[in-house]
């Protein structure tokens, strides 16, 4: 086997790689999307928007800025994905709730692959490692903040949580390893896990970003009747 052939073939392998784990963060978003929807006087429609939107939402946005044609728009696949989890949320609404605790894991697990996703679809176009980071955190981060200005809620990336800082921790891992010469495989896996561990730690030891004040704030706060 020449040297061209075995780069296709690990090419290959990388690319179908990145689809499973797009697949997986389209179906893992996706049901927090619809989760979130229910007890927000949506309709069923409404929440399978927001479904979707959640699950393609960072993809879209990480595709136009990098001169593609956002992906879902190629195959039908991702639709699909976000029905069936549309349908399995609508038919074990509260089994899922037990499971998972709502929407929480869900979305730890989709932030944490489609980091992933968004740093290697920026490889492969060719951009330097600072680009495939932010790309990586766009496709994780923006389909969440979609989802809660659809439900009215203050986008969690823009709270005090510990989420989108998980994704670029984890892209400062991906890029970790890969300097340090680890297999495809390893760098994918173990980037996925530092985010879906950073954010699970942090919900479950409380660990947050300071919040910004004002002193106007602070004034109110000691005041409140003025």
């Amino acid at each position: 086997m020449d040297t061209l052939t075995a780069s296709l073939l690990f090419f290959e392998k990388s690319l179908n790689m990145t689809m499973i784990l797009d697949y997986l963060g389209t179906f893992a978003f996706a049901i927090s999307g619809v989760r979130l929807s229910s007890g927000k006087d949506i309709d069923l429609f409404g929440a399978f928007v927001v479904g979707l939107l959640t699950a393609v939402g960072g993809g879209t946005l990480r595709d136009v800025m990098l001169g593609l044609t956002p992906f879902w728009l190629l195959t039908p696949t991702y639709m699909l994905i976000s029905l069936v989890a549309f349908v399995l949320v609508v038919l074990f609404n509260d089994l899922i709730q037990k499971l998972t605790q709502g929407v929480f894991l869900f979305d730890a697990i989709g932030l944490g692959l489609f980091t992933v996703v968004g740093i290697e679809r920026a490889l492969m176009m060719g951009h330097p490692a600072w680009v495939a980071v932010m790309m990586g955190v766009i496709t994780g981060s923006f389909g969440g903040l979609l989802r809660d200005i659809c439900i009215n809620e203050v986008p969690l990336i823009f709270r005090k949580d510990i989420y989108a800082v998980a994704s670029l921790v984890g892209g400062l891992i991906y890029f970790l390893l890969w300097h340090l010469g680890a297999s495809d495989v390893i760098v994918q896996t173990f980037t996925a896990l530092s985010v879906i561990l950073a954010r699970v730690l942090c919900m479950y030891y409380h660990i947050s970003l300071p919040i910004l004040h004002s002193k106007g704030d602070e004034q109110i706060e000691r005041n409140p009747r003025q």
